[in-house]
């Protein structure tokens, strides 16, 4: 193996790893267009000796956050490790609970474990203190497509419909849109994706998705 060549793939992982940003977690499976795996491996481990990436567990990575108030990298973003997860062993997956609430800034308690349905084995992790896990679960349970969808129809779950207020509808529309109206083109998809949840569900998502449309969510 040239150095050149070791070279030219660390500088294309580089390039991925940067247009994803801090947070990113990720296996060798996601380079696999980038060269042979025993290559993508040592490119991987390089960078992560030299602290440009974080080991998270054996085969998984980071590209940590950082801290400037606390001078220091933050701990993996526990969502981001349970995608690349389900990237690398090819599962489909959906959060649930607190979790979901904690993702999308309707929590600011910090789950001691993230629960997640997955039509793949059912596993458990520890990241650091966190428990990631992931339980078998029927298909139906996993019909929508979009991640947005399926955080939308887990965290108003977890609310219960007597929970889902004005306040929490307007949460939901900021979480879309925090900087200018939702496109209709992604309004539509979550609409179209959710059109079979429980209906009080799918009628708080319409809600969601009117708000998030307009200036009002902002």
């Amino acid at each position: 193996m040239s150095d050149k060549k070791e070279n030219s793939t660390i500088d294309q992982i580089l390039s991925r790893i940067y247009g994803n940003g801090r947070g990113w977690a990720f296996s060798r499976k996601d380079f696999a267009l980038l060269g042979n795996a025993d290559l993508i491996d040592k490119s991987l481990s390089i960078l992560a000796q030299k602290g440009t990436i974080r080991r998270v567990m054996r085969g998984l990575y980071d590209y940590p956050r950082y801290s400037k108030w606390l001078q220091q990298s933050l701990e993996p973003d526990i969502d981001q490790v349970a995608h690349a997860l389900a990237r690398k062993y090819g599962w489909n997956i959906q959060v649930t609970g607190n979790a979901a609430l904690n993702i999308m800034g309707l929590s600011t308690q910090v789950p001691t474990r993230y629960l997640y349905l997955s039509d793949g084995s059912s596993k458990t992790y520890l990241i650091g203190a966190v428990e990631l896990e992931f339980k078998k679960a029927r298909y139906s349970l996993l019909n929508t497509k979009r991640q947005d969808s399926a955080l939308l129809v887990q965290a108003l779950d977890s609310l219960g419909s007597a929970n889902v207020g004005q306040a929490e509808l307007q949460a939901f529309a900021r979480y879309l849109a925090p900087d200018k109206p939702l496109p209709a083109k992604t309004r539509n998809a979550i609409a179209r994706d959710t059109q079979y949840v429980t209906s009080w569900i799918q009628q708080a998502i319409m809600q969601i998705l009117e708000l998030a449309s307009s200036e009002e969510a902002r």
